[in-house]
């Protein structure tokens, strides 16, 4: 094999772990970010917001965009306002309070160009509250990222709503108040 085929599968190796690695961060954000937690032994949302903050750079920016998520979610600049952000979304008592919510992720396109990448997924997320009630709600997200310290981190995570849908009351009426799955 010559020097040149060799550091052209060499790039390719390096776009492979790299999308590799991008898709994990993106999936432990996500499973960070469901109820019941399912990181075993974390009942402490703010070691929740701690663990998703780990993921982030310190220049991130969090933002909603799109004529339904402006308003929601606005826009987080810098890893405090992040943490800002998730202290409101967690520590607000909501009445009727939320019980389940699942990320599911599709539609995955991840693009590297050197030491930095970005990414767009289809995410579809079931929502059960104590009352009963249930909706499904679908965003588009357009995230980016970068290599820090031998690491990839998130720079970027960019929502807008695709939809909104109630669901029938007792939509699902088996699950889990606690997650164990991750139990040792």
């Amino acid at each position: 094999m010559t020097d040149t085929a060799l550091e052209a599968l060499a790039r390719r190796v390096e776009v492979l772990e790299a999308e590799a690695e991008i898709r994990r961060l993106q999936a432990r954000y996500m499973f960070l970010c469901d109820t019941p937690l399912p990181e075993y032994g974390i009942s402490d949302d703010a070691k929740r917001i701690e663990l998703i903050l780990e993921l982030y750079t310190e220049d991130a920016v969090w933002e909603g965009v799109g004529e339904y998520y402006d308003g929601q979610f606005g826009r987080a600049e810098g890893k405090q306002a992040i943490r800002e952000h998730f202290e409101r979304f967690w520590g607000e008592k909501r009445d009727p309070a939320l019980l389940l919510n699942a990320h599911y992720l599709t539609s995955e396109q991840i693009h590297v160009h050197g030491g930095t990448a970005d990414g767009q997924w289809i995410h579809m997320q079931p929502w059960l509250f104590s009352d009963g009630s249930a909706l499904l709600r679908s965003s588009r997200l357009n995230n980016a990222f970068r290599k820090e310290d031998g690491g990839w981190r998130i720079t970027r995570t960019r929502t807008e709503n695709v939809f909104v849908a109630p669901l029938p009351d007792h939509f699902a009426s088996d699950h889990p108040s606690v997650s164990v799955l991750m139990k040792p």
